[in-house]
């Protein structure tokens, strides 16, 4: 279902199937990073930058917490998959809460690979390929995740001024 005003349906599984797909290579590719940042492989594939990689995994940055910042992306982008993949054709009128979930996953994923490309050269003088790479996956799916949230955000502008519960059409009771 198209929601009002709209041309298209931002919860269709033609908008949603390249995203999971990004998504899943996004696991890929940070899965494989925090191998190397674990030690499971000894050096990470760098065709372009010489040492860039190694020294940008293992930068101070990557350690400021606990577990590696590539385990940490890793896991947003199954996230982004799973979030992605619940759901039917309607979800953005029947379950705000997974969309809004989706975009929250999204939205501030690319941001931090947006900060972490901007801290390559400025910290560390360095470029990581895979790294890179990660980020524009994550830059990619930024765009089509906010227009499936946009559509949930205008429903629930619309089931309030017509005077029903936005807090149970978020939960998705809504008609």
């Amino acid at each position: 279902m198209t929601p009002p005003g709209w041309s298209y349906d931002p919860s269709s599984w033609s908008e949603r199937l390249p995203l999971i797909g990004l998504a899943l290579v996004g696991f890929g590719i940070a899965g494989y990073l925090a191998l190397v940042q674990l030690g499971v492989f000894g050096r990470a594939w760098e065709p372009f930058f010489g040492n860039g990689s190694e020294t940008i995994l293992h930068s101070r940055v990557s350690r400021l917490l606990p577990i590696p910042d590539a385990a940490l992306g890793a896991a947003g982008y199954l996230l982004d998959a799973a979030s992605g993949a619940i759901g039917g054709r309607a979800r953005w009128r029947t379950q705000p809460w997974v969309v809004v979930l989706f975009g929250f996953a999204v939205g501030p994923l690319g941001a931090v690979s947006l900060l972490l490309v901007i801290l390559q050269p400025v910290l560390f003088q360095a470029w990581c390929t895979l790294c890179l790479a990660s980020a524009l996956v994550s830059l990619l799916m930024i765009g089509p995740a906010m227009d499936e949230c946009l559509a949930s955000l205008q429903f629930l502008v619309r089931e309030h001024r017509a005077g029903r519960s936005v807090w149970r059409a978020f939960r998705g009771g809504a008609p």
